[in-house]
């Protein structure tokens, strides 16, 4: 009789074991992990009460939310994107992601954002075309599109006096800022964010170094989430949503994923309020 009570206790010890170990992993399924430069402002940042903001912020938790998950924004090192994707400790690359030239390397959503990468220099530098940069020490965020597109033109980086590499662009700021670097190379849509929030000081060269398109990087077998968040962009997209998270961070709907112009221009309206 003990043996068969012992039994029973076992097997309900066994199964409420199980139970638990399934839920937790049944919870661990419902997030969605993306991992984000933590010092990419507009794009995703450190906001003044500690959380996580951003332009690509706001769109992956709106994204989280209609598909049901739990959102979990996950500051990573840029230079070591590719292992979290590869490890699972993200799902996604989600941050001012260039496409172009990676286009085999993940699983890409659809270009939501133009983009093109530029210099900035001090407003009183007296540079105002790329003929002005040498000899000077140029700065790029190290592992960036910035950085990728100079090291194909070596033409170019040849006349620079340096070309060396940041963590992130706010760092970047500060060493223009203190004249220890004399450019900066990056996107425009950073860049400018930038300069608006220092309230000037610098000034952005005409001359692009490429142009590109932001997505949003999934590792390549895990198309059917990529599929699930494609068709929540389209969504947000249709319905205004993404013009009006534009218009909060940039004064005006930039996306390039399409949306009805009535739509647009109501949640726009609604987001000016």
């Amino acid at each position: 009789m003990k043996k068969n009570r012992l039994a029973a206790v076992t097997a309900v010890a066994m199964a409420v074991s199980m139970t638990v170990a399934l839920t937790a992993v049944a919870e661990e399924e419902k997030t969605f992990t993306v991992g984000f430069d933590q010092d990419f402002p507009p794009m995703g940042f450190v906001a003044d009460d500690g959380g996580y903001t951003g332009f690509d912020i706001e769109l992956a938790e709106e994204t989280a939310k209609r598909l049901g998950l739990t959102f979990v924004p996950q500051p990573i090192a840029w230079d070591a994107k590719d292992m979290e994707l590869e490890s699972g400790t993200i799902d996604c690359i989600w941050n001012g992601f260039t496409m172009n030239g990676r286009e085999e390397e993940y699983a890409w959503s659809d270009p939501y954002l133009d983009n093109k990468q530029v210099f900035v220099v001090a407003e009183d530098s007296g540079i105002t075309d790329w003929e002005g940069l040498a000899g000077k020490i140029v700065e790029v965020q190290t592992d960036s599109s910035a950085e990728a597109a100079l090291n194909e033109n070596q033409d170019l980086t040849g006349t620079f006096g340096a070309l060396q590499t940041v963590a992130d662009y706010n760092t970047a700021f500060m060493d223009l800022e203190s004249g220890a670097v004399d450019a900066i190379a990056m996107d425009i849509v950073v860049a400018g964010y930038q300069i608006e929030k220092r309230e000037g000081g610098f000034v952005i060269l005409d001359q692009e170094i490429s142009s590109e398109q932001y997505g949003v990087g999934f590792a390549l077998d895990n198309t059917p989430l990529r599929d699930q968040v494609n068709e929540v962009l389209k969504e947000m997209a249709e319905d205004g949503t993404m013009a009006a998270v534009s218009q909060k961070w940039f004064g005006e709907d930039i996306t390039i994923i399409g949306a009805s112009e009535e739509a647009a221009a109501e949640a726009v309206s609604e987001a000016r309020e």
